[in-house]
């Protein structure tokens, strides 16, 4: 079932939990990829971390935008992160997606990567899912080629909280939401 605004009509930090589970979506040339998102990040407008921490800037603007959106931004000059606006319309929130886990690698892939793997960490499941500045501000719909999907009802995988990785700012707080068991997952 796909997740509507309304789900992301709340702060990231409560967002980011119940994300772990739900399935992104991604259609290129009518194939569908699926990915199990396994690990996510929370940041908003009161943390030093976050993009637009200190002012909306061109380069930033589509985090503050309806919830529901993507903010897709580079990093290192390479790489793509992938988040989610949360909250409300105008004020800094989002999840970053840091790693998902595919079932099938979509087709530009290596056949002999291992596929629990090719999605982690939130470069590497840009890169898998060709998700690039392209989509930022984009509404996460399938009219759109990107969107999320409900946990399954028997859902029942422990989540696990911890700090945030890969930061210099903001690093005491506690936004970090994972699956122990999933072998996509940071190890930091």
């Amino acid at each position: 079932m796909l997740l509507e605004q309304s789900f992301f009509e709340r702060p990231a930090d409560a967002v980011a939990p119940d994300l772990l589970g739900c399935t992104i979506v991604r259609r290129i040339d009518g194939e569908e990829y699926r990915g199990v998102i396994v690990e996510t990040e929370a940041y908003d407008a009161t943390d030093p971390a976050c993009h637009g921490y200190r002012r909306k800037t061109q380069r930033n603007q589509s985090i503050f935008g309806e919830p529901g959106t993507a903010y897709v931004y580079l990093i290192y000059g390479t790489y793509h992160c992938f988040n989610i606006v949360t909250d409300r319309q105008d004020f800094c929130s989002a999840v970053l997606i840091r790693a998902i886990e595919c079932e099938k690698l979509p087709i530009w892939r290596n056949p002999t990567e291992k596929a629990h793997r090719a999605g982690a960490g939130p470069g590497k499941l840009c890169q898998l899912f060709k998700i690039d500045r392209q989509l930022d501000g984009i509404t996460l719909a399938p009219n759109f080629g990107l969107w999320l999907e409900s946990r399954s009802a028997n859902f029942a995988e422990e989540i696990y909280q911890t700090t945030r990785i890969g930061i210099t700012q903001g690093v005491d707080l506690p936004w970090r939401w994972y699956l122990r068991d999933r072998k996509s997952v940071s190890r930091k």
